[in-house]
């Protein structure tokens, strides 16, 4: 029996409190494990000296005769555990418990449990119109689903899975790991507590099988790029009886010809005339809804934006409405004819001699260009 002062040993005060012991415990108990320093020969040594602290601070009763005996109270007990025996105490033994379910991953008791499916993704691609107004498409996808002639029991049909001899249908078996014996799955049944004599020829004893399943996918309206639709249960086919995954489709929204979406709005570049832009008229602009006039105001430069209202996408999550915006761009008349280049020049020249300003950006334009190369000299 060790004979240091056993807070010393846990390294906690004399006020500690019962979840602070256990706390301590596990961490030297983990630290000083046989199991994990094999080349350390004092580690058993050590870890027996925390177990032995630990079994004495963690019964109340003990504890109060430590308190106020010392180690003659241990000694009187009967030393390392007392009357409870070498691993017995409630409260230690489920700290225990804990500590090899730390170190050797152990569930305690009972067959391996039922495992969710994995959840599946699935990449879709669709038109901007799709994405705006929503549409429903069928896919197929490879999943593991359970076998259809054993109903996912793995057996063939007529008989069913027996009990594992060898674990008694527990699926744990014990092992000695070092000092101790510890639990683990029994690898005669994997830990499902259950052996199949017959397995079924459909999934040879699996209980699911590879296959195609098509699903039909709503796309609801509104939805952008990047944006996600789950089907509940479409996943793959779960462990031990466990439910189904979920399917996820990840929605890639096409580039469009015409429209760029940024939001709920919608951007498009709409060209123009030299001479619509500067005596002004109307002209058609398509929407995802049809075509609609827009004016366009007397000395319109180009890249000047108009802003249609409720013309964008509705939101798929509060219900709000976009807008269109257009941007215009004046368009630079080509392959011009001879008398056409005359006219043009003749109107220039019109230009040049008139006493109003007709280009007040290129004029401001000139002046700041000639302020830099003055202000530089």
């Amino acid at each position: 029996m060790s004979k240091r002062d056993y807070y010393e040993i846990l390294g906690v005060d004399k006020n500690a409190d019962e979840a602070t012991l256990k706390k301590a415990f596990r961490k030297l108990a983990m630290k000083y494990h046989p199991d994990r320093n094999p080349d350390d020969n004092t580690a058993e040594d050590k870890f027996k000296e925390v177990k032995e602290a630990y079994d004495m601070l963690s019964d109340p009763q003990k504890r109060q005769a430590y308190d106020q005996y010392g180690h003659a109270a241990a000694d009187q007990m009967g030393g390392f555990g007392g009357g409870g025996g070498g691993f017995g105490g409630g409260g230690f033994s489920d700290v225990f418990g804990d500590i090899f379910n730390d170190m050797f991953g152990g569930r305690g008791g009972g067959g391996q449990q039922a495992q969710r499916g994995a959840d599946l993704r699935y990449d879709m691609e669709v038109t901007l119109e799709q994405a705006v107004f929503g549409t429903e498409e069928k896919i197929r996808i490879p999943v593991t689903a359970n076998c259809d002639t054993c109903s996912g029991s793995g057996a063939k049909p007529g008989t069913k899975p027996e009990t594992c001899s060898d674990c008694k249908g527990h699926g744990q078996v014990h092992m000695q790991q070092g000092i101790f014996t510890v639990q683990q799955a029994c690898p005669s049944c994997r830990g499902t507590g259950q052996r199949i004599k017959n397995p079924c020829t459909s999934c040879r004893g699996q209980g699911r099988v590879r296959k195609q399943k098509t699903l039909s996918v709503k796309i609801p309206a509104g939805v952008d790029d990047g944006d996600r639709v789950r089907l509940s249960g479409e996943g793959e086919a779960g462990g031990m009886g466990g439910p189904s995954g979920d399917l996820y489709v990840q929605i890639y929204v096409k580039k469009h010809a015409v429209f760029k979406r940024e939001g709920n709005d919608l951007y498009c570049e709409v060209p123009i005339t030299f001479t619509c832009a500067s005596l002004g008229g109307e002209i058609v602009v398509p929407t995802l809804s049809g075509e609609v006039k827009l004016k366009i105001p007397t000395e319109t430069q180009s890249g000047k934006l108009f802003r249609l209202r409720n013309k964008g996408v509705k939101s798929v999550r509060s219900g709000s409405v976009g807008d269109l915006l257009c941007r215009v761009m004046v368009e630079t008349p080509i392959k011009l004819s001879t008398e056409q280049q005359k006219l043009l020049r003749q109107f220039q020249e019109s230009l040049d001699n008139d006493d109003v300003s007709h280009s007040p950006k290129s004029r401001s334009w000139f002046d700041n260009v000639k302020r830099f190369f003055q202000g530089s000299h």
